[in-house]
């Protein structure tokens, strides 16, 4: 193989202490090795631990006792924070790669897992002690719409890192972040991202930031204090003591806040320290390794060689190459068997591509890609459960699991269908459009039914805008495309919630444009006319008046009449309205204007003095069918005060059709 990484040692050894020693051969079933052979690394798990042997003598550095497997557990830590933050850029800082021009839109979709061997925390923080194997970071999304993706992180982590940019401050997701994390008691500390971009810094590259702050300028070190200042009291409004981390001499008290800069690197060393310490200090008990067995569902994806695999986060336990394990199916629980146990190369994303280290067995904290049969229509998000004796009872668990999220789920009798591709971004999905009130008739993973196409294409009749289906990272199959082709069902596909909700509502928007152009004859907007004195232009028909608008709005092509000694005149139809002696399309309440009133052909032509005077009141004559096309098609041009008059004119009128 050549020159081996010590790294790679060093991360082996660490985190497969408890793989078998003789297994120095990879596994060689007869139907899987020609295949597994060639996206495995060739490094042997017993080469590794060989050199991890020699290493250890060479730095004389005791990251654990690598003959015997570790007690302790690497933390599980997540990043949170308000878009934009540099959350993804600051972990690509961490471990010197930049995952993020390859994800969707620039924006996390996927909850991402990276593992930090102690032995390169140690190379970028200087640190030379721990009991923890390293760190396993999730860089969770930070986008108020991946509430449930962060949720499900959160759930998973035992610390956290919280990103702040220091030139903005605490913003929209931040605070629902902080909630996140204080409901499941999980520490954090602050990253305070963007120091870079403070008047006139210097900066050092992965310098500690006690240090750098002594090389700036006064007027930087009064902006970075102010901004600090500002950190703090944000922090203190919302109950949380704050101390930036060098000072901070009560860390069970005080959010730590570490200053950081994902371009330069500055604070890294920082960050990495404190981490370690409080993993180390205040969970120690929690790192300790559990024989139960945890483990979550990322992705499912296909990997060459390999066919279809899952990406997961095991988070305690231990996995073994040939465990019987179960996981949630689009068709039902999945019982399979584990043929291959895949680790990534040191400080790789599971998400990015690369080669596979190929081994035995497994320890918490960790990604690992499982590679077994018939895991095809596997749902990410699901947990994987050990099957030994009890199938059953597993295949019941998951069962119930899978129930709980569409059960969660609050389906109207009109809206739209809803697809993703896990059962996470579901979740965020149905969070992000419940936000945006747009009702959700029905939600599949993964594809849509032939019967639930049915049940969408019904909406066309009553609401087309809901004669949708939405998917997010989900491509349909040919004929569920052409079948909603048939049935003028839309389909929208997007990479991003936010793509898939902009190109929808876009296409609402047009859909109820059509609609009041449509109806805007049908539609009658209510309106209360004062006549101004001394401003009847013509008398009679037709008939030109001055009005000053009491209530509602006026609009060219309503219907007016007066109501007195309890029956309605009918005056005619407003054909033209005049403001300043400029046309005008419509008035409101407190304008005078002039109007034209015409009569209607089967109408008898109105006099003023005859058929009104100048006490009279004049209002939009309302119906029945004006009402309904008001509210179905210009709900959103009705405010409160229009639907208090509306209400008002259906009593006066006798139409009783109350909105």
């Amino acid at each position: 193989m050549g020159k081996k990484n010590r790294r790679d040692d060093d991360y082996l050894n660490t985190l497969l202490g408890s793989a078998d020693k003789g297994n120095k051969e990879r596994r060689k079933d007869p139907e899987d090795s020609e295949e597994i052979g060639k996206s495995v690394s060739k490094m042997s798990v017993g080469e590794a631990q060989k050199s991890s042997k020699h290493n250890e003598r060479e730095t004389g550095t005791r990251l654990n006792n690598r003959e015997k497997p570790s007690e302790f557990k690497s933390p599980i830590c997540c990043i949170l924070g308000h878009v934009d933050t540099g959350k993804t850029k600051l972990l690509d800082k961490l471990r010197e790669s930049n995952v993020q021009e390859e994800e969707a839109g620039g924006i996390t979709q996927q909850i991402g897992a990276t593992f930090f061997p102690v032995s390169e925390l140690f190379r970028k923080c200087g640190k030379r002690e721990s009991k923890l194997p390293g760190i396993l970071v999730i860089d969770t999304p930070g986008h108020e719409s991946f509430a449930n993706l962060r949720t499900r992180g959160s759930s998973l982590c035992n610390l956290a890192i919280l990103v702040v940019d220091i030139v903005h401050g605490i913003e929209a997701q931040t605070l629902e972040s902080i909630e996140l994390l204080r409901k499941r008691r999980t520490p954090f500390v602050v990253a305070l991202n963007k120091i870079d971009r403070l008047y006139g810094w210097k900066s050092t590259p992965f310098g500690g930031i006690k240090e750098i702050l002594k090389k700036q300028s006064k007027a930087t070190i009064n902006d970075f204090k102010k901004r600090l200042d500002n950190t703090v009291v944000a922090f203190a409004e919302m109950g949380l003591n704050a101390k930036l981390f060098y000072e901070n001499t009560d860390q069970k008290r005080f959010v730590s806040l570490v200053p950081t800069s994902a371009i330069s690197g500055e604070g890294i060393p920082d960050l990495i320290s404190l981490i370690l310490e409080l993993s180390e200090k205040y969970m120690g008990s929690k790192m300790k390794i559990k024989n139960e067995v945890e483990c979550t569902v990322l992705e499912v994806k296909n990997a060459e060689g390999f066919g279809v695999t899952i990406d997961a986060i095991l988070s305690n336990g231990m996995l073994k190459e040939g465990d019987r394990i179960g996981v949630c199916g689009f068709n039902g629980p999945i019982v399979t068997t584990i043929k291959a146990l895949l680790m990534p190369q040191p400080l790789k994303e599971l998400r990015v591509k690369s080669q596979y280290i190929m081994v035995k067995e497994v320890r918490a904290s960790l990604g690992i890609k499982i590679a077994a049969g018939g895991l095809e229509k596997a749902i990410a998000g699901s947990r994987v459960l050990i099957v030994e004796d009890n199938e059953e009872e597993v295949k019941r668990a998951l069962e119930t699991d899978l129930e709980s999220v569409f059960s969660s789920i609050e389906l109207s009798q009109e809206g739209v269908h809803v697809v993703s591709s896990t059962l996470g971004s579901l979740e965020a999905l149905i969070s992000f459009l419940k936000t945006s009130k747009i009702p959700i008739l029905g939600a599949s993973i993964g594809t849509v039914k032939k019967k639930d196409m049915i049940i969408v294409a019904s909406m066309a009749k009553k609401h087309k805008e809901y004669a949708a289906i939405l998917c997010f990272d989900v491509v349909l199959e040919k004929e569920i495309r052409d079948m909603a082709s048939s049935m003028k069902v839309r389909v929208f596909e997007a990479k991003t919630i936010y793509h898939l909700l902009d190109s929808y509502l876009k296409f609402v928007d047009e859909e109820k444009e059509k609609d009041k152009k449509m109806y805007m004859d049908q539609a009658v907007f209510p309106v209360e006319l004062s006549i101004v004195p001394k401003c009847i232009f013509n008398s009679r028909s037709p008939l030109v008046v001055g009005v000053h608008v009491q209530e509602g709005i006026l609009k060219i092509g309503t219907p007016l009449c007066v109501f007195k000694e309890g029956e309605t005149t009918r005056l005619g139809v407003v054909t033209s309205i005049e403001n300043n002696k400029e046309a005008a399309k419509e008035a409101v309440k407190g304008q005078k204007v002039a109007i034209k009133i015409e009569a209607k052909p089967n109408l008898p032509p109105r006099m003023f003095g005859r058929h009104f005077g100048q006490d009279d009141i004049l209002y939009s004559l309302v119906t029945r069918e004006s009402i309904s096309v008001l509210k179905k098609h210009f709900s959103s041009e009705l405010t409160e005060d229009l639907i208090r008059l509306l209400n008002k004119l259906e009593n006066k009128f006798g139409v009783f059709y109350l909105l």
